[in-house]
């Protein structure tokens, strides 16, 4: 199967800023409403009880339903017809979501409205992850996958640390007002985006583009053994998300504390995904990944511990610097699925990473959800568990995989 010819490497600066600006706009639009999407379902701003969080995680898990059952046509259309036409097509659409959210506390229509929201977010994350591939060359890839991972993980801490100021500033009441600025963003994003790529030169899609060809490369081993530990990854990061504000509410902490936490994590993600996908470039994507895997160990250890005998200093900072190594994974594992990509069309490739992580996402809320509300805190320790696990033999499986077939050595050609 033929591919166009790829948009110079010159004329990468203003298109991948216009992505890296929309991935910004459009994760801190979507933190803000997580971070009061169980007060604005439930109608209380405290803590969660067992039964609220089995109807909060339900609603939730639709999002990543509706985003795996329709990312891969996400991504074959924006091989086929452009990437930057599939990226406005979702920020527009997820907008519209926002302000349909706003109108109503109905659980049928906030489950109806997450399901339409998961089909734009993976329109946006393949159409992203494939612009950002197809302008960057294999021995900055790293970088750049960096300052996308810091504009995407940055943008979703911001926007949620402002969604919990949000949610402490206003009355339940009132809490609609949050949906309306998280679309006045996305449509702030789009048009901000749009008027950066005035006049670019950017991949316009293939005509001779076939799903079926590409689909046959889909499920190869060295693919899967990328995109899986996501899987395991997100199961964490998702249920995170939805319940950190209620939990941190029934320990005591004020939701002003939280945000103010989380803002210097994301200045922090700002600094530091860039020159973590530089030591990828230059050391292996591998080495970081296997360091990243212990440091997302080590935070589930951690944070096990703080939930059972409570928060101390050593604790505190144990946590950090766990935070800290788990950190180094994503500009790693984003690079070597790119350079993996070459071989087959992009958007459809970073789709599977996106199918991966929204079905981390929904299977992570719902045994999370079930296992607390059935279980309590036996509940979380066995969640956390079974994530270091499947994250632990995933990443061993890879880098037996790498060891023996040469394939990761530093800025390696695309494969």
């Amino acid at each position: 199967m033929s591919e166009p010819t790829d948009p110079a490497p010159e004329g990468a600066g203003r298109p991948l800023l216009a992505v890296f600006s929309a991935t910004f706009f459009v994760r801190f639009a979507f933190g803000i409403t997580v971070a009061v999407l169980a007060s604005y379902i439930t109608g209380q701003s405290g803590a969660s009880t067992q039964e609220t969080v089995g109807l909060v995680g339900t609603i939730a898990a639709l999002s990543p339903v509706g985003e795996f059952s329709t990312v891969l046509l996400s991504g074959a259309a924006a091989d086929r017809y452009g990437r930057f036409p599939v990226l406005f097509a979702g920020i527009g659409s997820a907008a519209l979501v926002f302000l349909v959210i706003s109108l109503t506390r109905d659980p049928y229509a906030l489950a109806g409205a997450n399901l339409a929201y998961g089909v734009s977010s993976g329109a946006i994350l393949a159409s992203s992850l494939a612009i950002v591939a197809d302008h960057a060359e294999v021995g900055v890839r790293g970088f750049e996958m960096g300052r996308f991972d810091a504009m995407n993980l940055s943008g979703w801490i911001a926007g949620f640390a402002f969604g919990l100021a949000v949610r402490e500033a206003l009355p339940n009441s009132s809490l609609d007002i949050a949906f309306l600025l998280g679309a006045a963003i996305l449509l702030g994003g789009l048009g901000f985006a749009a008027l950066l790529l005035r006049g670019q030169a950017v991949r316009r899609g293939s005509p001779t583009y076939s799903l079926s060809e590409v689909t046959r490369h889909i499920f190869r081993r060295s693919v899967l053994l990328v995109t899986l530990p996501w899987l395991a990854i997100y199961m964490l990061i998702g249920t995170a998300l939805v319940f950190l504000g209620s939990a941190a509410s029934g320990l005591g902490v004020s939701s002003y504390v939280l945000a103010a936490a989380i803002a210097v994590g994301g200045l922090i993600l700002v600094l530091t995904q860039p020159y973590f996908g530089r030591l990828a470039d230059r050391f292996g994507r591998m080495r970081l990944m296997t360091v990243g895997t212990v440091g997302f160990v080590l935070l589930m250890a951690l944070a096990s511990l703080a939930a059972a005998f409570g928060t101390s200093p050593l604790l505190l900072v144990g946590i950090g610097v766990s935070v800290l190594l788990a950190l180094m994974y994503g500009p790693a594992a984003l690079a070597a699925l790119a350079d993996l990509s070459q071989e087959i069309s992009r958007a459809t490739t970073m789709a599977i990473y996106s199918l991966t992580i929204s079905v981390g996402m929904l299977v992570g809320l719902l045994a999370f959800s079930q296992l607390y509300w059935r279980l309590g805190h036996l509940g979380l320790y066995l969640f956390f568990g079974l994530i270091s696990v499947t994250l632990v033999v995933l990443t061993a499986a890879r880098l037996a995989d790498v060891r023996a077939t040469g394939m990761d050595r530093p800025t390696i050609p695309a494969r």
